[in-house]
């Protein structure tokens, strides 16, 4: 097109048309040529920013200056998580044109994300004034007002939402949500299905809807839903607990057992599954599993307290208490039984309370016995206080 128009040119200067209309002529010319360069300029930099190359993308839009390209440099800035810049830029495009409700969203979004809520709701609150039928206006503004810790407005903002949008899945999803903290089944159950007649395999509603049965403790309504969780993929530990309790309650014992093992198979320091596993045997007679799934549930519950036990002795050596070092070295090794160093600690200090020679000897033979091919530093120790304290005995009891 730039060719045809230099051409044209020439041929309006060949009839003799006036210096002035030349001139135009070659001023459109121009404009048009500059028009064509910045247009490949932005195709360059939208497909530099569409590919995830956002630094080269916005080096190429400012090349370009106009309002979109401004407005994309802001994207970009938000896309590699320069906050910083993002806000000034988009606080730029808004100080040359303050009815931009694009850039006025945008930044409200990134205010909300770097954690200024209270920024972001007094935009979106303008926002809504200003256009009142848009959803995304309102969803936004509920999640402000969620962060804020304002909840009942923040539904009161999502109900708005789904109710100009019936579509609007998040919307939705949020009031079903709130309403499973409230405990208000009918509520949850009515706004979840609503997203579920759009997309039926949506499976944050479906969640919602198995909760808001099994808080009502209708086991038998919440099960299927936990299954079809399970059957979309979502093998998840807190599914399992709860698909495998709704088995229990509803008298599917062998059922129950199997999930239950699911779960621990995911996570076996879950202290209530092994208990609920108890319940489940002790429920269908089976008294000795019962016994040993009800034990295990105490054992992953027990805390591990070596190190503080430890520390208490090693304060108790400084306060030349040899008797209170040795009681908190004996309980760290109680904690930790295939420590060698720990019960090394309980030789010495015993040595160091007991009076009686067999005593100590005892405890080093102990050790030895138990921790022989440990490190040969205090095993070579163990066995010459060994040594000594044998011949102690035996010229004593000469």
């Amino acid at each position: 097109m730039s060719y045809n128009l230099w051409f044209d040119v020439l041929k309006y200067k060949k009839v003799g048309l006036s210096a002035w209309r030349q001139t135009s002529f070659i001023l459109i010319y121009i404009l048009a040529i500059s028009a064509e360069a910045q247009q490949a300029t932005l195709k360059v930099a939208d497909s530099l920013y569409v590919t995830g190359n956002y630094f080269k993308a916005i080096n190429q839009y400012a090349k370009v200056g106009s309002n979109t390209s401004e407005l994309q440099i802001a994207r970009a800035y938000t896309a590699i998580g320069n906050y910083h810049k993002a806000i000034g830029q988009y606080h730029h495009i808004i100080s040359k044109d303050s009815t931009s409700q694009i850039a006025r969203f945008e930044l409200a979004k990134v205010y909300l994300k770097t954690k200024k809520p209270k920024v972001a709701s007094d935009m979106l609150i303008e926002l809504t004034e200003l256009d009142s039928t848009n959803a995304e206006y309102f969803y936004y503004l509920g999640k402000t007002l969620q962060t804020l810790k304002k909840d009942f407005m923040g539904n009161k903002a999502f109900v708005i939402s789904a109710t100009l949008d019936s579509t609007h899945l998040r919307s939705l999803f949020e009031i079903a949500k709130y309403y499973v903290a409230q405990r208000e089944k009918d509520s949850v159950l009515k706004y979840a299905e609503k997203g579920l007649r759009f997309y039926a395999d949506d499976v944050a509603l479906i969640n919602l809807k198995a909760l808001a049965y099994f808080n009502n403790d209708e086991h038998a309504k919440a099960r299927p839903f936990f299954e079809k969780l399970v059957d979309l993929g979502e093998h998840k530990e807190f599914i399992y607990s709860k698909l495998a309790f709704c088995y229990f309650k509803t008298w599917e014992f062998e059922k129950s057992k199997i999930t239950y093992k699911k779960v621990l198979a995911l996570n076996d320091g879950n202290a209530d599954a092994y208990y609920h596993l108890g319940e489940v045997f002790l429920k269908d007679r089976q008294a000795d599993s019962a016994q040993f799934y009800f034990k295990e549930a105490i054992a992953v519950q027990k805390p591990v307290l070596v190190r503080e036990y430890e520390g208490l002795a090693r304060v108790a050596r400084v306060l030349n208490n040899t008797k209170a070092a040795l009681e908190f070295y004996q309980l760290a090794y109680e904690e930790d039984k295939e420590n060698a160093l720990l019960y090394f600690n309980v030789c010495t200090q015993a040595d160091s309370y007991y009076k009686d020679p067999i005593t100590k000897l005892k405890y080093y033979e102990k050790f030895v016995e138990k921790f022989g091919n440990h490190n040969p530093y205090t095993v070579k120790m163990a066995n010459k206080r060994i040594s000594e304290l044998k011949e102690e005995i035996h010229f004593s009891g000469n």
